[in-house]
C-alpha cells in the first residue's frame, strides 16, 4: 500500500492534480483510488462527474456500522476507484474527523496506490491521513511573479507543509502548476525549490484553457482531451512519479524536457 497526500494553497489545482494523477496509474494497470480527504470543501467527485452520491466518506465517518467499502465508486472508463465527499451542508458540518484515520486506513489496505487530495493549507482535521501515507506531493501555482515573491510564498506556505510531511517521515515533492512564466522566471524557481528547499521536482504543468472544459464535464483532462498540453504534462507527471514511488531515480532531465516543450508551445 503506497499513500500520496496532496496538498497546497487555495487554488493550485489538488483536486485536478489528484484526479488526473488517479487516472494515469489506474491506466497504467495498478489498483488506484482516489479519495477526497477534504472534509469541508469536498470537490473530487465532480471531477467524474459524481453529484451527491448516496455513500459517501462524510456518511461512512457519521454512521459507523456502515461498511467504509459502500463508498467506493469505480469509474468503469478508467478503472479508477473513487471515494468522494458529500457536498451536503448539513454533512459537512457534522462529520467527525476523530474517525477519518480508521475509515480511509481500511479502504487503501485494497490499492496498490491511493491518492488523497488534501484541504487547503495545514490539515489539521485530517492530518492523521498523513501518518498512513508514505509520500507527499505540494502542488505549486507559480503565477506571474518576480523570483523573491516566489521566495515570499515558498517562506510562507511551502516550507510549512513540507515540514508537515517530514514530521510524519513523508517523501516529499513538488509539481509546479498552471505554468505561463519565462523559461528565465522558471528555471530560477526550479532551482531556488532544489537548492534551497531540497525537494524533488517531479512535473511542471502549463497553463491549459481545456482543463476548466474538463472539470465542467466532469472528466479529467488525461481523458476528456488527451493531446492537450495539460494532458501530456500530466502523463509526463505520471510517468515520473511512478518512478519516484517504486524506487527508480527520477534525475533533472526530465524537468529540463517539460521546461523546453512549454516554450516550444508558445512558440508555435
Amino acid at each position: 500500500m503506497n499513500g500520496v497526500v496532496i496538498t497546497g494553497r487555495g487554488g493550485a489545482g489538488k483536486t485536478t492534480l489528484t484526479s488526473n494523477l488517479g487516472v494515469y496509474f489506474a491506466k497504467q494497470k495498478y489498483k488506484t483510488i482516489v479519495i477526497d480527504g477534504d472534509l469541508y470543501l469536498p470537490k473530487l467527485g465532480l471531477h467524474f462527474g459524481l453529484d451527491r452520491p448516496p455513500y459517501n466518506l462524510h456518511r461512512i465517518l457519521m454512521e459507523e456500522d456502515l461498511d467504509p467499502e459502500m463508498a467506493v465508486y469505480e469509474d468503469k472508463l478508467s478503472n479508477l476507484f473513487i471515494l468522494p465527499g458529500s457536498t451536503r451542508l448539513y454533512d459537512v458540518l457534522n462529520v467527525p474527523p476523530e474517525r477519518l484515520k480508521d475509515a480511509i486506513g481500511e479502504v487503501m489496505k485494497r490499492f496498490a496506490l491511493s491518492i488523497i487530495d488534501s484541504p487547503t493549507g495545514i490539515p489539521f482535521d485530517t492530518m492523521p491521513l498523513f501518518s498512513i501515507s508514505r509520500y507527499q506531493i505540494i502542488v505549486v501555482e507559480v503565477e506571474r511573479s518576480p523570483i523573491k515573491s516566489f521566495e515570499v510564498l515558498v517562506k510562507n506556505e511551502i516550507l510549512k507543509l513540507k515540514a508537515l510531511g517530514d514530521i510524519y517521515g513523508l517523501k516529499v515533492g513538488v509539481i509546479l502548476n498552471k505554468v505561463r512564466e519565462s523559461r528565465e522566471e522558471l528555471e530560477k524557481v526550479v532551482e531556488f525549490l532544489e537548492d534551497n528547499v531540497r525537494v524533488n521536482i517531479l512535473g511542471i504543468i502549463p497553463f491549459d484553457e481545456n482543463v476548466p472544459n474538463s472539470i465542467n464535464v466532469g472528466r479529467p483532462i488525461l481523458e476528456y482531451n488527451p493531446r492537450s498540453p495539460a494532458s501530456k504534462a500530466f502523463a509526463k507527471c505520471g510517468e515520473t512519479l511512478e518512478r519516484w514511488i517504486f524506487g527508480k531515480s527520477i534525475g533533472t532531465k526530465i524537468i529540463d524536457e517539460a521546461i523546453e516543450e512549454i516554450m516550444e508551445r508558445r512558440e508555435l
